[in-house]
Formats: structure tokens, sequence, C-alpha cells
């Protein structure tokens, strides 16, 4: 079979696509053929400085995939061969809380990553896959779908009512705002782009914020708010970004922090003085992925995928996230 591999630290021109043999399923394991896979600013990241991140070469990239079950070991008996699958971002992660060994079994980095033809993970480490999704919808759920879940329903406590601040369009943002408006909050989204803030209003953004056009973006969104703040914010941002959402941010309410983000001195006075949950978020365990699952079967919701390229050209939907002109998802798409 074949993958892409990092072996070197020269980028993504450098990623190489090489025959592999992976065997056989063992024990508890599943072998299952990837239909597709999403890229997530951490795979990008990944691909283009390895050493940086002190990421083991060879190494296989990505952690999202979805696919068909073709082969089960010995004592399987969740999955059967032709099943739909998606992978779990942690192959140790059933639920509770994160413990150092849960991290060092992350794909596409400590681990072997899931853009191949096909892979193998234990039994634990997938999860059916909703079936009205296409593949390419299916192949985004893994990081940016479990990580706004998390960081809204597990670790906020989202519900009906609440006000959601979402940074950007990006992959979770979107899921974020998905997630917020199937469970009846009110959206604000903010953007440098008005056709993105556009496209936003058109799943569901009940306010929109340009904050190429108003810096002080926090301001608008209090005024938004009549004063009160938001609920919870989906923190994404670059530097500086956290201090404005701890001004955004409502008496009791919640920040959850997302991505490799370096935010500077932040004066953390407000965030005490308004009684301020700030979570860090780093995907989900295999609980929170099934009930994830559950309430995108119920609602019918559809992940937002904005390109697809073919898993031959692999090398090009790297390039294509590092513009940062995408709105949703990019994914990779293995016939």
């Amino acid at each position: 079979m074949k993958a892409w591999r990092i072996e070197n630290d020269d980028g993504i021109d450098a990623l190489n696509l090489a025959d592999i043999d992976i065997g056989e399923p063992g024990p508890g394991e599943v072998r299952f053929r990837v239909k597709a896979s999403s890229l997530n600013r951490r795979d990008y990241n990944t691909v283009r400085a390895p050493g940086e991140r002190n990421t083991p070469m060879p190494r296989i990239p990505n952690s999202d995939a979805a696919g068909e079950v073709v082969a089960v070991g010995e004592g399987v008996s969740e999955f059967k061969p032709g099943d739909r699958v998606a992978s779990c971002f942690f192959k140790r992660w059933q639920g509770g809380r994160m413990r150092a060994p849960i991290m060092a079994s992350a794909l596409g980095g400590a681990e072997e990553g899931m853009l191949s033809d096909e892979t193998i993970l234990p039994e634990t480490g997938l999860v059916p896959v909703p079936e009205h999704l296409t593949w390419e919808e299916a192949g985004t759920l893994t990081v940016a779908g479990v990580t706004a879940w998390n960081a809204l329903v597990v670790q906020g406590r989202l519900k009906a009512g609440d006000t959601v601040l979402v940074m950007g369009t990006g992959g979770v943002s979107i899921f974020a705002l998905q997630f917020s408006k199937m469970m009846g909050a009110r959206v604000i989204v903010t953007s440098k782009s008005d056709e993105k803030l556009e496209r936003a209003r058109g799943l569901g953004a009940d306010e929109t914020v340009n904050y190429a056009d108003i810096p002080n973006w926090d301001d608008a969104v209090m005024d938004l708010t009549d004063g009160n703040g938001v609920d919870q914010v989906v923190e994404v941002g670059g530097p500086g970004t956290l201090q404005k959402s701890i001004s955004a941010t409502g008496f009791g309410g919640h920040i959850a922090m997302i991505g490799s983000l370096q935010q500077g001195d932040v004066n953390v006075h407000p965030l005490l003085r308004k009684s301020i949950r700030l979570s860090g978020i780093f995907a989900g365990s295999r609980d929170m992925f099934r009930d994830m699952n559950t309430a995108i079967n119920v609602n019918g919701m559809r992940p937002v995928v904005d390109q697809v390229f073919e898993f031959d050209d692999a090398r090009s939907a790297f390039h294509a996230l590092g513009s940062n002109d995408h709105f949703g998802k990019i994914v990779i798409r293995n016939d």
C-alpha cells in the first residue's frame, strides 16, 4: 500500500509517497481502507517543520480518517468488514480525564497518521460514521468536530439561549457555529473577510464583526450583547486575541483555548474579576466523539467541506491550508 511520509525537515514539497507494508490486524485491531482524510493546522505545522515539533521520522501525517473496514483481528466484536468508521485522535482516550499516556497516543505525531491507502487501529480507536455523511464529510470529524464539541458542550456546558463568540471560519470555528445553532444558541462570528462573514451568516450566524475594519472587536461584541458579554468564546486566534476575548466575555463565562497559540503577556485581573473559566482543549475522547455523532445523526448536520484534493495531490492540499483562504475543511480523498 501507499502512504505519504515525512522523511526530513524540508517541508511540504518533501513529503514522499512511499510503498509500505502494514501487515494484518492483530487481536483487538481493525484494518480499514482510508476513503478521506482532512487537514488540521496541527497536521500542516507537523509537515512544514517536523524538527521543531520533535516529530519522529519517517512519520505518516494526519489524524483524521474515515474509511471502510476490510479486516478485523481476533476478539473484535464492534466492527466487521464493510462498516464505515472514523479514527479517534487519541488511540487511548476512551473517556474521563486527560492523562499523560493518552497524549502519547496522538495520531500523526507521536503515532503514525492516517494519510495512507489503508491503516490499522485498535477497535477502541474507532467510532461508527453517521450514515448520512459522505466520505469527505466524515473525514472532517476526528479533530475539528470533536474539538468544537468538547469546547462548547463538554467543557462549556452549552445550552439554548447562550451567546457564543466564534473566531474565524476555519474547521473548528465552523463546527462551533453549526453546533451552537443546532443547540439553540446565538452566535457572533469574527473574520477579516466580508465574503466569509456572509457565508457564516448563511450557516446561521446571528451577528458578524470584521476585525480588520473594527480592530477593537471586543468593544463591538460588548455592544452586540448590550454590555453583558458572551457566554462562551471559541478562542483560535493569534497573538493578542486572548486579552480581547476576556474583555468580550461576560461574568461566569467560558473561554476555550484551541490550537498552538502564542498570546504574549495577558492581564489576568479581568479573568479573575469576572470569574471566567479558561479551558485548554486538545481534541477529545472516544466517548465525546460518540456523543457528537449522535447529535449529528439526530439533527442531520453536515460538516462544511471547502476543497477536496485527490490522494496523489496531497502536497497541494497542505499548501492550500497554508494560504488560509479556506472556509471550513480541506479534505484529501482516496479512491
